[in-house]
Protein backbone atom coordinates (compact mmCIF):
# COMPACT_ATOMS: atom_id res chain seq x y z
CA UNK A 1 0.00 0.00 0.00
CA UNK A 2 1.50 3.39 -1.21
CA UNK A 3 1.36 6.52 0.39
CA UNK A 4 -1.82 8.59 0.12
CA UNK A 5 -1.51 11.86 -1.70
CA UNK A 6 -3.89 14.93 -0.42
CA UNK A 7 -6.42 15.89 -2.86
CA UNK A 8 -7.61 18.94 -4.18
CA UNK A 9 -10.02 20.26 -2.02
CA UNK A 10 -12.70 23.30 -2.47
CA UNK A 11 -15.07 24.04 0.73
CA UNK A 12 -17.11 27.13 -0.81
CA UNK A 13 -18.95 28.65 2.22
CA UNK A 14 -22.43 28.82 0.22
CA UNK A 15 -22.18 25.73 -1.09
CA UNK A 16 -20.77 23.71 1.71
CA UNK A 17 -22.75 25.44 3.99
CA UNK A 18 -23.98 22.26 6.62
CA UNK A 19 -20.65 20.76 6.26
CA UNK A 20 -18.94 23.77 7.41
CA UNK A 21 -21.63 23.46 10.43
CA UNK A 22 -20.82 20.14 11.20
CA UNK A 23 -17.10 21.29 11.14
CA UNK A 24 -17.92 23.81 13.53
CA UNK A 25 -18.65 21.35 15.83
CA UNK A 26 -16.02 19.55 16.84
CA UNK A 27 -13.54 22.32 17.43
CA UNK A 28 -13.65 24.31 20.75
CA UNK A 29 -12.11 27.96 20.28
CA UNK A 30 -10.25 29.73 22.99
CA UNK A 31 -11.21 33.25 24.18
CA UNK A 32 -8.14 34.93 23.29
CA UNK A 33 -7.22 35.93 19.64
CA UNK A 34 -3.96 33.78 19.88
CA UNK A 35 -5.57 30.91 21.01
CA UNK A 36 -5.47 27.41 19.21
CA UNK A 37 -9.11 26.03 18.26
CA UNK A 38 -8.60 22.41 19.25
CA UNK A 39 -10.30 19.45 16.96
CA UNK A 40 -12.19 17.39 19.33
CA UNK A 41 -13.65 15.18 16.68
CA UNK A 42 -11.79 11.88 15.63
CA UNK A 43 -7.94 11.36 15.99
CA UNK A 44 -6.11 9.35 13.74
CA UNK A 45 -3.09 7.12 15.19
CA UNK A 46 -0.68 10.01 13.68
CA UNK A 47 -2.29 12.67 16.25
CA UNK A 48 -3.90 14.96 13.75
CA UNK A 49 -7.92 15.57 13.48
CA UNK A 50 -10.21 13.51 10.81
CA UNK A 51 -13.18 14.63 8.82
CA UNK A 52 -15.03 13.42 6.28
CA UNK A 53 -16.83 14.85 3.08
CA UNK A 54 -18.85 14.23 0.88
CA UNK A 55 -17.49 14.90 -3.05
CA UNK A 56 -18.21 14.30 -6.55
CA UNK A 57 -20.59 10.98 -6.56
CA UNK A 58 -21.34 11.08 -2.98
CA UNK A 59 -18.59 9.40 -1.46
CA UNK A 60 -17.16 10.01 1.39
CA UNK A 61 -13.90 10.99 1.65
CA UNK A 62 -11.48 11.59 4.74
CA UNK A 63 -9.05 14.58 5.06
CA UNK A 64 -6.93 15.93 7.77
CA UNK A 65 -9.08 18.86 9.76
CA UNK A 66 -6.56 21.01 9.66
CA UNK A 67 -6.27 20.54 6.11
CA UNK A 68 -10.19 21.64 5.75
CA UNK A 69 -9.87 24.66 7.90
CA UNK A 70 -7.16 26.02 5.35
CA UNK A 71 -9.12 25.00 2.26
CA UNK A 72 -11.97 26.27 4.19
CA UNK A 73 -10.58 29.95 5.44
CA UNK A 74 -9.40 30.45 1.04
CA UNK A 75 -13.52 30.29 0.59
CA UNK A 76 -14.23 29.15 -2.96
CA UNK A 77 -10.25 28.98 -4.04
CA UNK A 78 -9.57 25.46 -4.17
CA UNK A 79 -6.58 24.04 -2.09
CA UNK A 80 -3.87 22.56 -3.94
CA UNK A 81 -2.50 18.64 -3.33
CA UNK A 82 1.17 20.84 -3.36
CA UNK A 83 -0.01 22.94 -0.50
CA UNK A 84 0.41 21.15 2.98
CA UNK A 85 -1.54 22.59 5.94
CA UNK A 86 1.70 23.59 8.22
CA UNK A 87 1.42 24.17 12.15
CA UNK A 88 3.25 27.05 13.78
CA UNK A 89 1.82 26.22 16.86
CA UNK A 90 3.08 22.64 16.88
CA UNK A 91 -0.18 21.49 18.40
CA UNK A 92 -1.21 18.73 15.61
CA UNK A 93 -5.00 18.93 16.93
CA UNK A 94 -5.40 22.57 16.09
CA UNK A 95 -7.87 23.98 13.01
CA UNK A 96 -7.02 27.78 13.50
CA UNK A 97 -5.78 29.16 10.67
CA UNK A 98 -3.62 32.62 10.62
CA UNK A 99 -4.41 34.44 7.82
CA UNK A 100 -1.05 36.31 5.92
CA UNK A 101 0.14 39.24 7.73
CA UNK A 102 -1.71 38.19 10.93
CA UNK A 103 0.43 38.91 14.03
CA UNK A 104 1.42 36.72 16.55
CA UNK A 105 1.94 33.12 16.96
CA UNK A 106 1.17 31.41 13.72
CA UNK A 107 -1.05 28.54 13.67
CA UNK A 108 -2.39 27.19 10.76
CA UNK A 109 -0.60 28.34 7.61
CA UNK A 110 -0.56 27.19 3.90
CA UNK A 111 3.34 25.93 2.73
CA UNK A 112 5.04 23.12 0.49
CA UNK A 113 6.65 20.33 1.93
CA UNK A 114 10.06 22.01 1.76
CA UNK A 115 8.49 24.69 4.37
CA UNK A 116 7.37 21.77 6.47
CA UNK A 117 10.79 20.36 6.50
CA UNK A 118 12.57 23.89 7.35
CA UNK A 119 9.95 23.93 10.15
CA UNK A 120 10.30 20.53 11.68
CA UNK A 121 14.49 21.76 11.62
CA UNK A 122 13.63 25.08 13.50
CA UNK A 123 11.72 23.12 16.16
CA UNK A 124 14.15 20.55 16.25
CA UNK A 125 11.52 17.88 15.71
CA UNK A 126 12.52 14.88 13.77
CA UNK A 127 15.57 14.29 11.91
CA UNK A 128 18.28 12.65 13.38
CA UNK A 129 17.15 12.55 17.05
CA UNK A 130 17.59 9.38 18.42
CA UNK A 131 14.32 7.82 18.40
CA UNK A 132 11.87 7.53 21.95
CA UNK A 133 10.52 4.41 22.30
CA UNK A 134 6.59 4.46 23.04
CA UNK A 135 3.79 3.08 25.12
CA UNK A 136 6.62 0.95 27.51
CA UNK A 137 4.75 0.38 31.35
CA UNK A 138 4.80 4.52 31.48
CA UNK A 139 7.40 5.36 28.83
CA UNK A 140 5.16 8.17 27.42
CA UNK A 141 1.30 7.39 25.25
CA UNK A 142 1.22 5.86 21.36
CA UNK A 143 1.35 7.79 18.27
CA UNK A 144 -1.55 9.76 18.85
CA UNK A 145 -2.43 9.65 22.33
CA UNK A 146 -0.93 13.13 22.70
CA UNK A 147 -4.18 14.18 21.12
CA UNK A 148 -6.74 12.45 21.72
CA UNK A 149 -5.79 13.43 25.40
CA UNK A 150 -6.03 17.05 24.75
CA UNK A 151 -9.20 16.46 22.96
CA UNK A 152 -10.61 14.94 26.06
CA UNK A 153 -9.63 17.60 28.49
CA UNK A 154 -11.05 20.31 26.14
CA UNK A 155 -14.02 17.91 25.99
CA UNK A 156 -14.81 17.18 29.95
CA UNK A 157 -13.81 20.96 31.15
CA UNK A 158 -16.04 22.45 27.62
CA UNK A 159 -19.02 20.65 29.58
CA UNK A 160 -18.63 20.89 33.06
CA UNK A 161 -17.95 24.44 33.40
CA UNK A 162 -19.11 26.01 29.67
CA UNK A 163 -16.15 28.36 29.09
CA UNK A 164 -13.64 27.70 26.53
CA UNK A 165 -10.96 29.48 28.77
CA UNK A 166 -11.13 26.71 31.31
CA UNK A 167 -11.16 24.36 28.47
CA UNK A 168 -7.75 25.88 27.21
CA UNK A 169 -6.42 26.46 30.60
CA UNK A 170 -6.55 22.44 31.18
CA UNK A 171 -5.62 21.43 27.74
CA UNK A 172 -2.58 23.78 28.05
CA UNK A 173 -1.87 21.91 31.36
CA UNK A 174 -1.87 18.42 30.17
CA UNK A 175 0.27 19.35 27.18
CA UNK A 176 2.86 21.04 29.58
CA UNK A 177 2.77 18.17 31.38
CA UNK A 178 3.22 15.52 28.84
CA UNK A 179 6.19 17.52 27.34
CA UNK A 180 7.61 17.67 30.73
CA UNK A 181 7.35 14.03 30.94
CA UNK A 182 9.00 13.42 27.53
CA UNK A 183 11.62 15.76 28.71
CA UNK A 184 12.42 13.90 31.60
CA UNK A 185 12.79 10.27 30.02
CA UNK A 186 14.54 12.17 27.57
CA UNK A 187 17.19 13.09 30.56
CA UNK A 188 17.10 9.68 31.99
CA UNK A 189 14.87 10.75 35.03
CA UNK A 190 12.35 9.40 36.64
CA UNK A 191 9.03 11.30 35.19
CA UNK A 192 7.00 12.91 37.83
CA UNK A 193 4.03 11.40 39.66
CA UNK A 194 5.80 8.19 39.94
Amino acid sequence: MGVLQPLRLLVDTRLHSEELAWFETNVVRGPYRDDCAIWVGAIGGDGYGRFWVRRGGGERIMVRANRYALAAARDGVALEPSVRALHGCDNPICVRVSLPGEPGLLHVIGGTQRDNMEMMGRARRGGGRPAVRRGIAGAGAAPGEGGRAARGCARRVGRRWGGRGAADLACETSIRSRRRRRRDLRRGSRPRGT
